[in-house]
């Protein structure tokens, strides 16, 4: 809470909102920001407990509310009111000038302006307002029909969740979503601790994380925006130019990039792009190009579209950094999910900025298609990427000395045998005790909706491994505690306190059992499926995939993933060490509850405090009843907590009935 209780608290909080909003737009369209992020986390933070405090001023725009507690399970599709046309690109000057021919022609000899922009290395999208509200947001998808990410756009700090007094009663802003370099860098940092696989590109980073179906971690990823044009917008609302346009975007609260510039004349154009050829690569963001358009919508109009874009824009792209080199060697990485890549290893050689000594092939079909071979004289390629890629084979260079490049039959890291899908290209290891993909596994294997031991995360697993520890899940098991007094995390309780947790998750059920051994494509709700199934550990082991492929919601798919994890000897070797180890083998059958929940279906949405949302639903299933992610008329509750989404609205609509956390809590008690 506050350190007083406000007076009007109703205008407190609309004045922490506006102060909010004032500093969003310093930061995110004017680029001179006045606090530091330890401020403006602390005015968020106040009017969080505010809101909390007086829950009758809340409001769908408060900046409070950019992560709600909804998540999403499908992208519903969301027709575009204009279609979102691709633009025809060109890679030369002489390019750019037959383009500039054509306009002029088009216009009869008129007279043009040229807005220029920086073409943004991003994700299309479209963000629709109604009455000054965000009402919804799409991806650009085929340009006719795209998907709905309004859940994800709201945390986008960029994006305004509502527009100023005067803005137009129906606005559709479009533009680009996109990471900076900076934050890409420390994501890509991220996902090679945790021993993930980072992506390959900001373009591919910002697409990945705009598409969560949590929005909770897109907030995490620090998207950003820039408006660069407009779709459907209320009728009167039409700006005279595109360079309007963006300076309406930005008075109305939207981002646009600060390389841009109107130019009367194509040599104009010409020593802008020039110009940017080097200074791009200073720039905080990817640029791949710049966008050129003639300015006046009238002369837009006139000029008219092509099939699948206007004939009054085109992008004009700067070419990709390639560099020539020399493979000296292929090198064997092995993924976070096993995945074996081959890596070349090459001269190092200057492209794009920054010193290259490495490339990924991808994968063994790829070498295949380049004829590489190692020796070779290659043709490289960087356009954003963190690992340029070989593009080409200077075959004419070869002198006899190349050789083959053989894929591994077992797996560089744990010489294990390696196993490859017939719908697959990829190799890959399936030993779960694998020291490439240990860490990840471990931190899975004791994780809440796995095996549930509390203590165990990654500053604890990251020194065990250090000290040589852990090499394996069974490992766990053997922990002492002079081991654990040895480490610096660890005093004489909390080594304790780990212990007894450990003990303790000997007694989950197979299905976590299952679910924790990090079998590809097996969730937690195929890990229950299973379990109850097969009933024990030796059953589902021994069956084959046609037996697997037979069990509800399995399909063959996950069914061969399964066969081709107990393939492995080490495998199998590992689940009779934790039999051993006296790990539960079997799953218990569900309790009788005198029908408690018997028949009864719930629906959580919002967040709950006194228990995670895996945590009420597994009791839901204790007690007899099921737990769904969608509402119908069907649905027995619906279980409202902090800040629920739109699933509470959808009850009430239906008639269901609506439970609090407390009540939910009361009922379910025994």
């Amino acid at each position: 809470m506050t350190s007083r209780p406000p007076q009007q608290p109703d205008r407190e909080i609309k004045a922490l909102r506006d102060e909010i909003r004032r500093h969003e737009r310093l930061y995110y369209v004017l680029d001179r920001p006045e606090i530091t992020d330890a401020e403006f986390d602390k005015l968020m933070r106040l009017l969080r407990e505010l809101e909390d405090a007086y829950p009758q001023y809340a409001s769908d725009d408060s900046p409070t509310r950019r992560v709600g507690g909804e998540r999403s399970n499908t992208f519903a599709p969301v027709p575009h009111k204009v279609p979102m046309l691709s633009l025809d690109n060109c890679y030369s000057e002489e390019e750019f000038l037959d383009w500039h021919a054509r306009v002029v022609k088009g216009l009869g000899g008129d007279k043009f302006e040229l807005a220029v922009e920086a073409k943004i290395d991003g994700l299309s999208c479209s963000i629709e307002y109604a009455g000054g509200k965000l009402v919804r947001a799409s991806t650009r998808g085929d340009g006719e029909t795209g998907e709905d990410v309004t859940l994800n756009v709201r945390t986008i700090g960029a994006v305004p969740l509502a527009l100023p007094k005067g803005a137009p009663d129906d606005f559709e802003a479009r533009g680009e979503v996109y990471m900076d370099k900076r934050d890409f860098e420390a994501l890509v940092k991220e996902a090679l601790g945790a021993g993930d696989e980072p992506f390959v590109n900001p373009r591919n980073a910002a697409a990945g994380s705009l598409r969560q179906k949590d929005p909770a971690v897109t907030a995490k990823r620090r998207l950003k925006f820039f408006a660069h044009s407009y779709g459907h917008l209320a009728s009167g609302a039409e700006p005279a130019s595109h360079w309007e346009y963006l300076e309406t975007c930005r008075e109305l609260g939207f981002p646009v990039s600060a390389v841009r510039k109107l130019c009367r004349s194509a040599e104009e154009v010409l020593a802008f792009y020039r110009e940017h050829a080097e200074k791009r690569f200073s720039l905080p963001y990817e640029i791949d190009g710049l966008v050129v358009k003639v300015n006046l919508l009238k002369q837009q109009k006139l000029l008219g579209f092509t099939a699948k874009s206007p004939r009054w824009a085109i992008a004009f792209k700067y070419p990709a950094q390639q560099a020539v080199t020399r493979v000296l060697g292929v090198e064997f990485s092995v993924g976070r999910t096993g995945v074996v890549t081959p890596v070349a290893s090459l001269e190092p050689v200057k492209c794009g900025g920054v010193t290259i000594s490495s490339a990924t092939l991808h994968n063994f079909d790829e070498i295949a298609r380049l004829g590489l071979k190692a020796g070779d004289k290659v043709v490289i390629e960087r356009a954003g990427e963190v690992i340029p890629k070989v593009v080409r084979v200077e075959t004419s260079a070869r002198d006899g000395s190349q050789k083959d490049i053989v894929p591994p039959k077992r797996c560089p890291s744990c010489g294990s045998e390696l196993f490859r899908d017939e719908e697959e290209v990829a190799l890959r290891c399936v030993n779960p005790s694998c020291p490439a993909q240990l860490r990840r596994s471990l931190l899975h294997f004791a994780s809440r909706d796995a095996m549930r031991i509390e203590g165990l995360g990654g500053s604890s697993v990251d020194q065990l491994l250090a000290k040589g520890l852990l090499k394996g899940f069974p490992d766990i098991y053997r922990l002492r505690k002079e081991d654990l007094l040895g480490l610096e995390l660890f005093k004489d309780k909390k080594a304790e306190n780990l212990l007894a947790e450990i003990a303790k998750s000997k007694d989950q059920p197979l299905s976590r059992l299952i679910y924790a051994l990090g079998i590809r494509h097996i969730g937690e709700k195929s890990g229950r499926v299973l379990a109850g199934h097969f009933r024990t550990m030796g059953a589902f082991m021994a069956a084959g995939p046609e037996e697997l492929a037979k069990v509800p919601d399995v399909g063959p798919v996950v069914a061969e993933a399964i066969a081709e994890f107990f393939k492995s000897a080490a495998t199998r070797a590992m689940i009779g060490e934790l039999e051993s180890l006296g790990l539960r083998m079997d799953e218990p059958a569900r309790a009788s509850v005198g029908g408690k929940l018997e028949g009864k279906t719930f629906v959580f949405t919002g967040e709950l405090t006194g228990m995670t949302r895996s945590e009420a639903q597994a009791r839901v299933r204790e007690l007899g009843g099921k737990e769904t992610s969608s509402v119908s008329a069907k649905t027995s509750y619906v279980v409202a907590g902090a800040d629920p989404g739109s699933k509470l609205d959808k009850a009430r609509k239906l008639g269901v009935k609506v439970l609090t956390e407390e009540e939910f809590l009361s009922l379910i008690k025994e």
